[in-house]
């Protein structure tokens, strides 16, 4: 077909509103075209009756034909092109769509949108649609989800700042970072000084004259423009918002290690993000559908890759790997393109919700689980936690004592448990007593560490209790202070016995059983956000997490 042609049904397009007709008896069928805007076919085109997955491919000549036996909203789409349509169609009509091509080019001059309305008409703010505030729809829209998941907190989080600024949440400041001149290595840092009041280890403590990159993955929307230059007192605006809507939708592709596929080291957070921000007096939203029109939006299939969570999840510092989620996730059964499970699929879960929009604004009920929650469940989260991994035990009488193997199998996890922040442990404890409660000696088998906490078992200090502790430990390389939280310092691994997914962790104890009667064996596993000294120093009120719990009887 001549370009003539296409041109004339450009035309026609133009005089009938989006909708040719063809033959009135029709045939249940729509048929047409998609082209540019200058005329030229698209081929391979996705063509969709909007909210279904009833789809085709235009053809070579960019054609299509779509069985319908009743009026459809139809969408088209093609990569590299804004999502068209959005009207009714008739079965036997012929209809055109003309794809506008996405920017070139990234503004990078961009102001980003507010999630949040800020009361005037030109700028709604994404809670406009994307929250069920003054609707009647039955379930949280994503704008309410984000509002209470830690990614809407990044820039305001309580234990970010604290470890940021070297306070505590009452805004008491540790003392400045001292330093003595090594003869080999020039000024290193020392050990804080244990006679004056600390409150923890702060970056700005040990960097006073630098931002640092922290802003990349926290506060992102200002790190586009100053990734080292942030300051954290000052934000204003949407920087107070962290990581936004607006932020998500504007990023097109995540820069990789080709070799490895994994980000670069020396790029974090946003500096490992291709963004195309529209130029002014246009937008541009990217997003996991094909078919959200009308309007100024398009497809990205990156967004429902583990690829798109990558640059903030994966931190190299010093040349010492600190977190690596994305890494551990890659190197799992879970990253099988066929088998396996992507961040998404566990971190952002359907939640039965049918529309992302409200209706007032034009949202349409789609298939549940075809939209994915924004309330991304986490390491505060008690269900996603406890699903994590399956503890088992059995249990023997050997003669005068009772001897218990714990085994933990991180089932459910497409990383290691716990993972990212090396701040985060879980903690086993096996615990031994009599028919009148009264706990029995402990005769082999590890004991908790001190970094669970030298003090009162009541208050959560559980250093030489019968169990096991189970994180990546970390020891700054001048100071020696272990385990540290301060990785932005040089540091090196000291141990790492977390467990990888699909993979076991087997312990055993023995405890001295009573001449009679029965033995309880009980079991908890608990997950702990922070070490418990940097949690008291911080003044952070984070309780355990309960994962798992087990009782077990041992007749005498």
């Amino acid at each position: 077909m001549s370009h003539r042609r296409f041109a004339a049904v450009l035309a026609a397009l133009a005089i009938a509103g989006g909708c040719v007709h063809v033959d009135p008896s029709t045939d249940g069928v729509v048929r047409g075209f998609v082209l540019t805007e200058g005329g030229t076919p698209i081929v391979g085109a996705t063509v969709r009756i909007q909210a279904t997955d009833q789809a085709v491919r235009t053809d070579p000549d960019g054609r299509f034909e779509l069985d319908a036996t009743e009026i459809v909203r139809l969408t088209a789409w093609a990569p590299g092109y804004y999502i068209a349509g959005g009207d009714d169609h008739l079965p036997g009509t012929e209809a055109t769509f003309a794809l506008r091509p996405v920017p070139a080019t990234d503004n990078a001059d961009y102001e980003w949108l507010t999630v949040m309305a800020d009361g005037t008409e030109e700028d709604q703010g994404c809670a406009a649609c994307h929250s069920r505030t003054g609707s009647d729809v039955p379930f949280a829209l994503p704008v309410d989800q984000w509002s209470s998941d830690a990614h809407g907190a990044s820039a305001r989080n309580a234990r970010f700042l604290t470890m940021y600024f070297g306070t505590d949440t009452d805004g008491r400041q540790s003392p400045p970072t001292r330093f003595v001149t090594n003869r080999d290595y020039g000024r290193v840092p020392v050990a804080p000084d244990p006679t004056v009041p600390y409150y923890g280890p702060g970056y700005v403590l040990d960097f006073p004259d630098t931002s640092g990159n922290c802003a990349t993955c926290h506060v992102p929307v200002a790190a586009t423009k100053v990734p080292y230059g942030v300051d954290q007192r000052n934000l204003v605006g949407v920087e107070t918002e962290g990581i936004t809507c607006d932020f998500c939708h504007k990023v097109w592709d995540v820069a990789l290690d080709p070799e490895t596929t994994m980000p670069l080291p020396n790029r974090p957070g946003v500096l490992s993000l291709d963004f195309l921000r529209p130029a002014d007096g246009h937008q541009l939203f990217a997003g996991p559908f094909d078919d959200v029109a009308p309007g100024e939006d398009t497809y990205s299939p990156l967004q429902t890759t583990s690829a798109y969570c990558s640059a903030c999840h994966f931190a190299v510092f010093w040349d010492t790997v600190i977190y690596d989620s994305y890494g551990e996730w890659l190197r799992s059964p879970y990253s099988d393109p066929t088998a396996g499970q992507t961040c998404q699929d566990c971190h952002m879960p359907a939640t039965g919700a049918n529309v992302f929009a409200t209706p007032e604004a034009g949202g349409l009920e789609r298939d549940p689980e075809t939209i994915r929650s924004h309330l991304m469940p986490g390491a505060s989260d008690e269900e996603l936690l406890s699903n994590t991994v399956t503890v088992s035990a059995s249990t023997l009488r050997e003669d005068s004592n009772v001897v218990v193997e714990v085994t933990i199998t991180n089932d459910g996890a497409g990383h290691h448990v716990p993972t990212d922040s090396p701040m985060r442990h879980m903690i086993l404890l096996v615990a031994a007593t009599n028919s009148a409660g009264t706990p029995l000696a402990q005769v082999d088998g590890p004991v908790l560490p001190d970094w669970v906490g030298v003090g009162d078992p009541d208050t959560g200090h559980y250093a030489g209790l019968p169990g096991s502790a189970y994180a990546k430990v970390l020891e700054e390389l001048w100071t020696g202070v272990s385990p540290t939280a301060a990785y932005w310092n040089p540091t090196r691994v000291v141990s790492d016995n977390r467990i990888a997914a699909l993979e076991s962790d087997t312990t055993q104890y023995e405890f001295a059983a009573p001449a009679v009667g029965p033995t309880t064996i009980g079991i908890k596993l608990l997950f702990r956000r922070a070490y418990i000294d940097l949690m008291e120093q911080k003044n952070w009120a984070v309780p355990d997490i309960e994962m798992e719990r087990l009782t077990i009887a041992v007749e005498g």
